[in-house]
């Protein structure tokens, strides 16, 4: 087998395996609900410093 049929092989290999990882976080991303996503937004904003918090001014 030449080399560039092996770069090849790996080359497809390498696409492939970056689609499952790709669906995979998807799936995972997709599973929330939108209340979930919500609920975990807003535990976000609570959790931030206090000093992020302040009114900026206009």
């Amino acid at each position: 087998m030449r080399w560039w049929k092996v770069l090849g092989l790996a080359g497809a290999a390498g696409v492939a395996a970056t689609g499952v990882v790709i669906v995979r976080s998807e799936r995972k991303r997709r599973a929330y609900t939108p209340d979930e996503i919500r609920d975990r937004l807003h535990a976000r904003l609570d959790d931030r410093p206090a000093a992020d918090q302040t009114p900026q001014p206009e």
